[in-house]
């Protein structure tokens, strides 16, 4: 008999019918949906499906007495009650490794295209404007790149950063003795190096606001931030002050504090480009977060070590 599991985010059809052979399915990507079948199913399910952002509550957890396994499609779990799952027994895996290089991608699409005014420069194109009618802008290359986050993502940014000349310093809650990058202590410093900071450290309690009116200030006018970890590191209100200001140079943000609403308060911002976060999103790395849970729950069931648990 296959084991039942709550799967509580958007899945393709075609990753669905994947995961059907291995498990029973109750597919609850809505927040109506996902208490009905709790509330109903609770006693049965013995996996859940999540993202880091929809989490699973302590209390959910304890309406479901069979559960065994909590697994994040992504790499992110900040919402997911970890601790509690733990002391219920419970395994918990992440899709780490998964999407990386998409994110990296991506973090230099959203640099890229703020540092060069890409979509101002398509508008005006479209409207029939010259270059000579329009300012100058930098170059990317020959630079300071900050990383807050030199994680696996935050390592494969630094990389490509590499690729375009750029210096790289990071700031971690400690220095990374495999890491041949300069360090800084604190964001405030990395800031105030850097002409480019990337957002790349995990959300949750522990980051929330960490990029605030300080940072940004120290960043400054010639400063350009991108942000492809969660909204909630940095302050919307002190970026779009900063920003309607010309205390900052502008801002690529694939994440935002009130998605999956946009962050309207950015709309009337000068040089801000925003994307819905897709930043992990592509063909690849969907179909190897899908691969990589369904190993998960493989060896778990098996009575096998996890590949990817969550520390």
């Amino acid at each position: 008999m296959k084991p039942t599991l709550l799967i509580l985010t958007q899945v393709a059809t075609h990753h669905r019918d994947a995961i059907a052979e291995r498990f029973e399915i109750l597919y609850a990507p809505d927040a109506e949906g996902r208490a009905a079948q709790i509330a109903t199913q609770g006693e049965r399910i013995r996996a859940v499906l999540t993202i880091g952002s929809t989490g699973l509550t302590a209390a959910e957890i304890d309406a479901m007495p069979a559960l065994e396994l909590v697994c994040a499609l992504g790499a992110g779990f900040e919402n997911i009650a970890v601790a509690h799952a733990r002391a219920r027994g419970i395994a918990v895996a992440n899709g780490a490794g998964t999407n990386d290089s998409c994110v990296a991608d991506h973090a230099f699409a959203l640099l890229l295209a703020t540092v060069r005014a890409v979509p101002q420069l398509d508008a005006a194109t479209r409207a029939g404007t010259w270059r000579t009618a329009l300012p100058l802008r930098p170059n990317v290359s020959g630079k300071r790149l900050g990383i807050v986050g030199l994680g696996t993502i935050g390592r494969r940014i630094a990389r490509r950063g590499e690729g375009f000349d750029l210096e790289i310093g990071y700031h971690n809650r400690k220095p990374r003795e495999d890491a041949g990058y300069r360090y800084f202590d604190s964001i405030g410093a990395l800031a105030a190096w850097a002409d480019y900071l990337v957002i790349a450290t995990p959300g949750g309690a522990g980051t929330r606001h960490l990029v605030d009116a300080s940072v940004l200030a120290a960043l400054g006018p010639a400063g350009f931030l991108v942000n492809i970890a969660r909204g909630s590191v940095v302050d919307t209100e002190a970026l779009a002050s900063a920003l309607r200001a010309g205390k900052l140079g502008g801002a690529g943000l694939d994440v935002y504090e009130s998605e999956p609403a946009p962050p309207v308060v950015l709309f009337d911002c000068p040089n801000v480009v925003l994307t819905p976060h897709v930043a992990g999103w592509s063909p690849e790395a969907i179909t190897a977060s899908v691969t990589q849970f369904l190993e998960n729950a493989r060896r778990h069931f098996a009575g096998e070590g996890l590949l990817t648990p969550v520390d």
